[in-house]
């Protein structure tokens, strides 16, 4: 049956200007529908809260600031609001309608996706969070539901009702906010911590479900699955999907760090960390087809923006169900703890049958035979205990009392996992082996710490073959004049020789560009002339193809590049543009005119005016005659001289 038949919105008009068309999704705090804003007859989400809920002004007040909050987000990958306002009890906001699915709906779908298709999600839906952390914003609810999946391939995170300023300090009374799954463990333990890295932390659980299909923590109650948020690392993916890439587990335990100092300080961190994690991965390990995911336990009240009561966030029995409504999740309602009541004991019947007896006896052969069975099948197996970031001698102690020994111990550098701690074992956590095999651990020496080396003195390729090989990256060149090194060779690096840093730091490097060579003045010159003043002086000579008009005469050198007076590096090239020769103006006629109306008019043509009075023209003020007859053209910017009377 469709229950949006049943929704008493679908059809109506809201606040005079929204026709509700039909109900796309319900959520913990709001039902979205799709509409049709009919002043501006387009098509858009309407996000309307629960009436129950709008009837709280600290509820109301937070789902306004979302408008408000995401207005001030102009970002591709961040769903717009358009519109907010109340219609009785009613308060909704109206928001960019994305024809598509949710991640969530993909993952209900598809179960576990590739890597590539994970990190081609993550990476713009941590540009979009990255756009809010650096506008001041965090989320506080990242989850698959909050990312659209357009028809067009297009991702976009919405629903930024738990946004808020990152230095504003509210009030939850002692509750906590969000989706239990999601939750950073400073969300559980400091109901009002707004830190990027609480987005960061659900943005690891969320590739962490996105690579195996299940979320990291599960439980039969919210109290358990915040009580592992508080006391459980998130495992490796590998653990459930074996052969991913040690690249994403690393990437994993660095965003679902439980101490918030070592997880990456906001979305714009980690997405550098996706791109370097990525940047390794073959085709091969990045298109590699997932397993089915162990189960499916994503349509589940864990799902849910809800707020938890405090009291669940201490470990306490397990859940009773008090009559639960028929398809309702314990997990979508405040659970009540009680012990469970002794069952009480069955009468036995006075006089059972022979072939009670005999059914009877027939189980218990049953029950023997599956008994033996199960010895010789499970008995004599356990599972790898997680042991991933616990000390060595921790990891012996637990993997012993799970029956298993430690096989070899080797040692890797990580920057993620700190040193002296577990970053991986084989077999994986969670694997079914034999009791008393062997488990190999992988021990981080946290991360490796090498010494620039001296490379002064070296030629530029023979430099950067040393710091590859001592664990560093070439980084920026720059070039220097030097009157000691010779050119090409390496003046100095940054940082200096000695200095310690982690592997794969860039160092930059500076290389002479030899002694500095002054370079003359040739313009003027023929080329053959040009040319030897030049190379003497140890420069080379490149002759442009194109030439230029200008005062010296064809085939001489009109101008020069660098020009004269600049420091070059010997060997150096210099370009010499070649003359035209001058350009021909012709001469206007100014015999008769007036000396300044004569100056004026040559100079505009480009010449240059000289005055001859003589003795007889010293108080004259009329042309007389001029160097250059009318008509004829001289070379533009010479010298025209009149004779004045």
């Amino acid at each position: 049956m469709d229950t949006t038949l049943q929704d008493p919105l679908v059809g109506q008009l809201l606040d005079g200007r929204y026709r509700v068309e039909a109900r796309i999704a319900v959520g913990g705090m709001a039902t979205v529908y799709r509409a049709v804003d009919t002043r501006l007859d387009r098509v858009l989400a309407l996000k309307v809260m629960h009436p129950a809920l709008a009837a709280d002004g600290a509820f109301v007040e937070r789902f306004i600031r979302e408008a408000k909050s995401v207005a001030r987000l102009a970002h591709p990958n961040v769903v717009q609001v358009f519109d907010q306002g109340a219609d009785g009890s009613y308060v909704y906001l109206a928001m960019e309608y994305i024809a598509g699915c949710t991640l969530r709906d993909v993952l209900r779908e598809r179960g576990a996706l590739q890597p590539r298709a994970a990190l081609d999600i993550l990476e713009p839906v941590l540009a979009a969070l990255g756009a809010a952390h650096r506008a001041g914003f965090v989320h506080r609810d990242m989850k698959p539901e909050n990312v659209l999946i357009g028809d067009d391939g297009r991702v976009k995170v919405a629903d930024f009702g738990l946004v808020r300023s990152v230095d504003t300090v509210t009030s939850t009374t002692g509750a906590v906010l969000g989706t239990v799954a999601y939750l950073a463990p400073e969300q559980i333990e400091q109901p009002g911590a707004a830190d990027p890295r609480v987005d960061v932390y659900a943005c690891g659980v969320v590739l962490y479900e996105m690579l195996t299909g299940e979320k990291p923590h599960d439980g039969d109650s919210p109290a358990i699955v915040l009580y592992k948020h508080l006391h459980e690392d998130v495992p490796p993916p590998s653990a459930l999907v074996p052969g991913l890439p040690f690249e994403l587990d690393e990437l994993v335990a660095s965003a679902t760090a439980r101490t918030t100092d070592l997880r990456p300080y906001d979305a714009v961190a980690l997405l550098g960390q996706v791109r370097e994690a990525r940047a390794p991965l073959s085709a091969e390990q990045l298109d590699a087809m997932p397993p089915q995911a162990v189960s499916a336990r994503h349509d589940n009240a864990e799902d849910r923006t809800s707020v938890i009561p405090r009291s669940l966030t201490v470990p306490r029995p397990l859940p009773v169900d008090d009559d639960p409504a028929d398809g309702e999740d314990p997990l979508n309602r405040t659970s009540r703890f009680r012990s469970e009541p002794p069952l009480p004991p069955r009468r036995r019947s006075a006089r059972p049958r022979r072939g009670v007896l005999a059914l009877v006896a027939a189980v218990l052969l049953v029950l023997g035979v599956g008994a033996g069975v199960w010895y010789i099948n499970s008995g004599q197996f356990t599972k790898v205990p997680a042991v991933l970031t616990q000390k060595e001698a921790e990891a012996r102690t637990r993997l012993e009392a799970a029956g298993l020994e430690v096989g070899t111990v080797r040692h890797r550098h990580s920057d993620t996992v700190k040193r002296g701690t577990v970053m991986a074992t084989d077999p994986g956590p969670g694997a079914r082996i034999r009791k008393h095999d062997s488990v190999t651990l992988t021990v981080s020496d946290g991360p490796e710490i090498v010494k620039v080396p001296d490379v002064s003195g070296s030629r530029l390729d023979k430099a950067e073959k040393l710091l590859k090989t001592d664990g560093l990256e070439p980084g920026l060149v720059t070039q220097e004049f030097s009157e000691d090194v010779i050119k090409g060779f390496v003046i100095s690096t940054d940082p200096e020789a000695g200095a310690e840093r982690r592997a794969g730091t860039a160092v930059s490097i500076v290389v002479s560009k030899g002694a500095p060579v002054d370079i003359p003045d040739v313009t003027g010159d023929s080329v053959d002339d040009a040319r030897a003043e030049l190379e003497e002086a140890g420069l080379k000579v490149k002759i442009a193809t194109e030439q230029v008009t200008s005062e010296f005469d064809k085939g001489r050198v009109a101008t020069q590049s660098p020009e004269e007076g600049t420091e070059a590096a010997e060997g150096d090239t210099v370009t010499l543009t070649l003359s035209k020769g001058p350009e021909m103006v012709e001469v206007p006629d100014v015999v008769g005119a007036s000396v300044d109306d004569a100056k004026s008019l040559l100079e505009q043509s480009g010449f240059e005016v000289e005055e001859d009075r003589g003795l007889l023209g010293l108080f004259g003020d009329t042309v007389k005659s001029q160097s250059v007859d009318a008509g004829d053209t001289a070379p533009k910017g010479s010298t025209i001289t009149i004779t004045i009377r």
